[in-house]
């Protein structure tokens, strides 16, 4: 047995015992599909460095066939452009990651969370290496799968990867946000980016019944996993999943770039809650439903928001005397719309994204909390 192989019955076995594989189809894609000929090279965080630093591991050098099989996200591209065959050997460059190879365990567990069968179509949004999609044309067959990437350059490599594997799924470079050009009914759809909404075209394009698969993020860099079932055309609805999931953003969603920060001055008063339950997981998410437009900064009891479209910020900080205070500046009184989706959250015993769903329909998308007619938020259009 080559090393390769023996390391994907590893990684294939500590996954099963983990219970992150379930499925016999999907444990014969994980020990089948080679990992490494969509994770050639990559990049590895340089220890200790802030800003993160990253340096290239390429075939051959010492543990990189042992970290292709680790399970963990792969970073593959930074700044849209910059790839590791791009960088000097033993050189440490910086940047933000732009396409990466995610950990398996993330990708197989949300491949079985769509719940595929035999003779599905499945629609993927996000080639990025062609490892998921690899795993998909396994489990599938390469003709019931196609697959959107919106980088030309990230497309190219996975196309030969997947080429060199063994399979041949359909590939489409483009704007995955506006699905497939030709519009073919599919059955379902999954994305490996995250977006601030659900694209329409995805509702016209899957058909009554069919599901999507799909993780909600936003400025605030907070995310969480949708499954939905379309009800009809332009129509979606569905739950969020437990557990914490998120990807790079498709970069059409992305924030607009922004000046340097400016802290300016403002009204203070007591903050009425602690502006910590912000670093929480769901605590983020629920604070980001109610401010779509602002980033999210800080830590503790020093957060920071900013919506740079209307110059509005918001600044806690904890008080000598004990509590916290928020400074507010601008049209938009950020903090106040926190205040009131946290406390709503706290009074339902702050529940796990689980607890939340999302609605489509022709008058907007609405994640609510409990059932529809529930409290919610809308979805920034």
């Amino acid at each position: 047995m080559s090393t390769s192989a023996r390391l994907r019955d590893t990684l294939t076995d500590r996954l099963t015992e983990d219970g992150t594989l379930t499925e016999p189809e999907w444990s014969s894609a994980a020990r089948s599909v080679p990992r490494e000929l969509f994770t050639g090279s990559y990049f590895a965080p340089v220890a200790g460095s802030a800003p993160t630093r990253y340096r290239p591991v390429r075939e051959g050098t010492p543990g990189w066939l042992e970290g292709v099989y680790s399970d963990r996200t792969l970073i593959t591209q930074l700044d849209g452009r910059t790839r590791p065959d791009d960088v000097t050997e033993g050189a440490a460059v910086s940047g933000s990651p732009s396409s990466s190879s995610t950990l398996p365990s993330l990708v197989l567990r949300m491949w079985q969370q769509l719940g595929v069968e035999a003779g599905h179509r499945v629609l993927e949004i996000g080639t990025g290496t062609g490892y998921s999609t690899a795993l998909g044309a396994h489990r599938l067959g390469s003709t019931r799968l196609t697959s959107i990437e919106y980088d030309p350059v990230v497309g190219a490599a996975a196309a030969a990867a997947l080429e060199a594997a063994g399979f041949a799924p359909r590939l489409i470079i483009g704007d995955g946000l506006r699905g497939d050009p030709d519009g073919d009914p599919y059955d379902r759809l999954i994305a490996t980016c995250a977006v601030r909404y659900v694209p329409l075209p995805w509702l016209h394009q899957v058909r009554p019944g069919g599901k999507i698969l799909v993780t909600l993020s936003g400025w605030g860099y907070a995310s969480a996993l949708a499954l939905l079932e379309v009800t009809g055309p332009g129509e979606a609805t569905g739950r969020f999943l437990p557990g914490c999931t998120s990807f790079m953003i498709a970069r059409p969603h992305d924030r607009p770039p922004r000046p340097t920060l400016a802290l300016l001055p403002g009204d203070e008063r007591p903050s009425r809650i602690d502006p910590g339950k912000l670093d929480e997981w769901t605590g983020a998410w629920v604070a980001q439903l109610a401010v779509p437009a602002a980033e999210r900064l800080g830590a503790g009891a020093e957060q920071i928001l900013w919506d740079v479209s209307t110059g509005s910020q918001a600044r806690t900080a904890a008080h000598p005397d004990g509590g916290w205070t928020v400074v507010q500046r601008g049209p938009v009184r950020l903090w106040d719309r926190v205040e009131r989706a946290v406390q709503c959250w706290q009074s339902a015993d702050e529940p796990g994204q689980e607890a939340f769903g999302l609605t489509v329909s022709a008058a907007g998308q609405r994640v609510w909390l409990g059932s529809e007619d529930g409290p919610g938020w809308d979805l920034p259009i």
